[in-house]
């Protein structure tokens, strides 16, 4: 097409607009669509309104681009499938501060690029790619599994922990992500980090566990610490702020005398001392929903006749 012919309003808006989305870059790929050929590439760089970043991939109106900005025109300039991964993936995703040097990226083709530290990946899996605020970037787990092959053992379990915090680090997402790639180097040290955690882990030990916790984020009530020590015993579920814990009863697990004594032993301590104690059994988990949400509504709602210790 002749330069300029579609290249007026309707395509510096759409060009406009789709810099917004990718954080003030694009590539020649994507400046193609609206209808800008070449010539007109060409034209646009030498008035100042695109400049060159890397091969194929322009900042629009200004070079003076935020780390977001300088993420994505990573991943642009490495091609289709490319992701921000390793230290800058887990800074995107808030993992660890942004580091200096060189912009990680893993992509299914090679490339030099100056900027640029590509890692070469033959195949991506599809659950290995995520997108965050706009930019293509490798899932929690399998960027923890990358900074596993890089990182200092110290900063590895940071890492982990702060994916605690924030409550996106997925035990059973790891141990996927581990399975697919199993002569990885990393596999051993965060499997070594894993162990080592300790500082309210969200261990989710069983199906029933799962369950319950899928019911409390669909009826929106705050996210329970799980697995974690109240007064020096082991509870499934627990909401500090309101006096409460939630233990969750499998047949499998409490079917003999023994498991039911301790279990009323327990309970009795945590009473004491003044915690509030409720028990939900897979049946009603899984027959009752309903019936279960009214009451942990209230529980919730009520508030704790007198603050417990917290002797965690």
């Amino acid at each position: 097409m002749q330069s300029g012919s579609h290249n007026g309003n309707s395509g510096d808006t759409r060009l406009a607009e789709l810099a917004r989305r990718q954080h003030g870059v694009v590539s020649t790929a994507q400046l193609r669509r609206p209808g800008y050929s070449k010539h007109t590439i060409h034209d646009r760089a030498a008035a100042g309104r695109l400049h060159r970043i890397h091969r194929g991939v322009y900042a629009v109106g200004h070079t003076n681009l935020a780390i977001r900005g300088r993420w994505m025109a990573a991943v642009l300039a490495c091609g289709p499938g490319a992701l921000l991964s390793h230290r800058d993936a887990a800074a995107l995703q808030d993992l660890r501060t942004i580091a200096s040097g060189l912009i990680h990226v893993a992509a299914p083709s090679r490339h030099t690029i100056p900027g640029i530290r590509c890692h070469y990946v033959r195949r991506q899996h599809p659950e290995d790619g995520v997108l965050v605020d706009g930019i293509p970037v490798t899932s929690v787990s399998r960027t923890l599994l990358d900074l596993a092959e890089i990182e200092l053992p110290r900063k590895l379990r940071t890492a982990l922990e702060q994916a605690q915090r924030l409550r996106t680090l997925d035990i059973r997402a790891l141990d996927t992500v581990i399975a697919r790639h199993p002569g990885r180097r990393g596999v051993k040290p965060l499997r070594e980090a894993i162990a080592a955690l300790s500082d309210e882990p969200l261990w989710r030990q069983s199906e029933l566990e799962e369950d319950f916790l899928e019911l409390v984020l669909r009826a929106g009530f705050p996210l329970p610490r799980t697995n974690v020590y109240v007064e020096g015993e082991l509870v499934d579920a627990v909401w500090p702020e309101r006096n409460l814990v939630v233990e969750l009863d499998g047949w499998n697990f409490h079917r003999t005398k023994g498991s039911f004594e301790e279990d009323r032993r327990r309970d009795s301590k945590l009473a004491v001392r003044h915690w509030r104690v409720v028990r939900f059994t897979y049946n009603r988990l899984r027959y009752e929903p309903a019936g279960v949400v009214v009451e942990l509504s209230e529980l919730l709602r009520d508030g704790p006749g007198r603050r417990a210790r917290s002797g965690q």
